[in-house]
């Protein structure tokens, strides 16, 4: 039978997104092994962590200084404002190198099931920098799942009249894909988004 501190450390391990029980008790073991540096450098991380990081006063993205880099850089186009879901997206966006505007999070996307409606996300501020006279085009890239579009959808209905594009990022078949092997709403969408070569 493991001792009780193993099993505690498991079982909060195991909270974690994308570790099961096993692979919880494995880390706990793993951690048992490491030197008492190692694990107050952890701990001391952890930390750091929760106290150091916050998010950004402009565009909602995580930093540990205000603005974050990106706001802050005079070298971005201020002008071109990406609207994602969250700061995840920020990073996997960024790490492409092919945008080089701002950002704005939502924090979430439109789930009327989950509760989650207009007033739980970050829209009003999206519609006070889209009406500051700076951003000239709006990009929307949420995922292309219900809640995605839906929230695209209401975005674009909501910035619709104001003095500014509105795009939306393409969706389709991934590069290197077969076509027999996507599915009708991923080839719809490729159908749809189209463009002249």
């Amino acid at each position: 039978m493991d001792p009780k501190p193993l099993v505690h450390l498991s079982a909060l391990l195991s909270k974690l997104p994308g570790v099961g029980k096993k692979s919880a008790m494995r880390l706990a073991y793993h951690f048992l092994g490491q030197s008492e540096q190692e694990i107050t450098q952890l701990i001391q991380a952890l930390s750091d962590l929760k106290s150091g990081v916050s998010l950004c006063e402009t565009c909602f993205a995580l930093t540990d200084k205000q603005p974050c880099d990106i706001c802050a850089d005079p070298k971005r186009d201020a002008g071109l404002l990406c609207v994602v879901a969250s700061p995840t997206d920020v990073a996997i966006l960024e790490k492409t190198g092919a945008f080089n505007g701002r950002y704005h999070v939502l924090h979430g996307l439109l789930s009327p099931s989950d509760s989650v409606g207009p007033e739980s996300l970050k829209i009003r501020e999206l519609l006070q920098r889209a009406e500051n006279g700076a951003v000239r085009e709006v990009i929307l890239a949420t995922s292309p799942t219900r809640e995605g579009e839906a929230t695209a959808a209401y975005l674009a209905q909501l910035l619709a009249g104001k003095n500014l594009i509105v795009t939306r990022i393409a969706h389709g078949v991934p590069m290197g894909a077969l076509l027999e092997y996507a599915d009708e709403a991923t080839l719809g969408h490729a159908l749809s988004g189209r463009r002249e070569v």
